[in-house]
């Protein structure tokens, strides 16, 4: 990247840093169980339920233990189950209509991230209803206090809980934009365990990365705070500690819980303290090839941070030292190494390979540029690259 670019960049992070105190983050109130709901809702003095999942989730009968204690609470709620992979307008208007017509006051996202994005987009509308959610699109526009909006994630991983954005597709264009705003992030997050425990091994591992890359990504940037470095690596020893378990013992409730807990916990660091180019990358073959994002980041983990070199030494040490593989007298560059070596074995006994086969040469150019122009200069990155120096690493995924 060119001195002048790279000075733009490093500047608008650095005016973003010193912006970070005052700007109204705020932590959603853990919940420990979806039984616990019904005092939530009545403490909040609200009384019907829109629920917000998808029809696999609802099929699998996961939504079930909180029908079932709505019903006994004699709370009134109704469903909206038609939520895609990537949540549609047309998904929004939807499940909007529904909640009007039912006269709802509380909005639950049950399910992934796709859940979650959908209900803050319906919570967006709902207070501001003359307005699209094309107009809504990038940063501040909402400006609105949502109606109650609980979150209930049932993978380990996406950290959707704890963001303030929600990421729609046009049902017309298929363009996807982002709605960013304060007042999307949800009130509360229901950590329970029960909800996870049918994920399938593969998904528990890359769904476990996803969040484990959150962390590491939030730590090694250049915009963390004191609260953010302490999320990460509380979320990264909590993960070493617990993903070999959920993927070998997926039926462990307490391994579970704590998988929980670490995505929120990452989650909460990267809102605040942002991604990297794992991220940058993994979105555009999402975006080009519909590649799931947690088998996405797991495979380019290791890769980018290998790259970042001696940029990431230090901070490593001590994610290191969290994640159990090194001490305080380790130096930095063996620890640095431990540590990226300890992700490639966890992909190894996870059946996550090195390559991405939907990649394609000719496309690597546009991938690149999507990808750079998600991350520069957003993205307080170690180490600025710019597209064609992102190209390798869709190269390495090809081998």
């Amino acid at each position: 990247m060119n001195k002048l670019r790279k000075l733009y960049c490093r500047t608008f992070q650095t005016a973003f840093k010193l912006a970070l105190p005052f700007l109204p983050y705020r932590k959603p109130q853990i919940v420990g169980s979806v039984k616990e709901i019904p005092d939530v809702i009545r403490g909040n003095h609200k009384n019907s339920v829109l629920i917000i999942t998808d029809s696999v989730i609802r099929g699998l009968g996961l939504t079930s233990r909180l029908e079932r204690t709505l019903r006994r609470n004699e709370i009134p709620y109704v469903i909206y189950d038609k939520t895609v992979a990537n949540p549609t307008t047309a998904n929004v208007a939807e499940a909007l209509d529904i909640y009007q017509k039912q006269g709802c006051d509380v909005i639950i996202g049950f399910g992934g991230g796709s859940s979650m994005d959908c209900a803050k987009a319906v919570g967006a509308k709902a207070v501001k209803p003359k307005q699209s959610l094309a107009q809504m699109k990038g940063i501040l526009k909402v400006r609105k206090r949502l109606p109650l909006l609980i979150a209930i994630p049932t993978t380990a991983g996406t950290g959707s809980e704890t963001t303030l954005a929600a990421v729609i597709t046009d049902a017309e264009t298929r363009h996807k934009y982002a709605i960013n705003d304060f007042p999307l992030i949800p009130r509360y997050a229901v950590l329970d365990p029960k909800v996870t425990l049918s994920l399938p091994p593969f998904v528990t591992a890359t769904t476990g990365m996803d969040a484990l890359t959150h962390a590491i990504e939030a730590y090694i940037g250049n915009s963390t705070t004191i609260s953010t470095r302490r999320d990460a690596l509380h979320a990264v020893k909590l993960i070493f500690s617990n993903i070999d378990t959920v993927y070998t013992d997926g039926g462990n409730v307490n391994a579970r819980r704590d998988m929980l807990h670490a995505s929120f916990y990452a989650g909460c660091a990267f809102t605040k303290s942002y991604v990297g180019y794992v991220h940058a990358v993994a979105h555009s073959l999402g975006g080009e090839y519909n590649v799931a994002h947690g088998f996405a980041n797991a495979v380019l983990l290791p890769f980018v941070l290998d790259a970042y070199g001696s940029s990431i030494h230090k901070k490593l040490h001590r994610l290191a030292i969290a994640a159990g593989i090194a001490d305080k007298d380790t130096p930095h560059a063996i620890a640095a190494s431990l540590f990226i070596d300890a992700i490639q074995d966890m992909k190894g006994r996870f059946h996550i390979g090195d390559t991405i086969e939907e990649i394609k040469e000719e496309d690597i150019p546009k991938l690149a540029r999507y990808a750079d122009k998600e991350a520069n200069p957003l993205y307080p990155v170690p180490l600025l690259m710019n597209a064609k120096e992102l190209e390798s690493f869709y190269r390495l995924l090809m081998k």
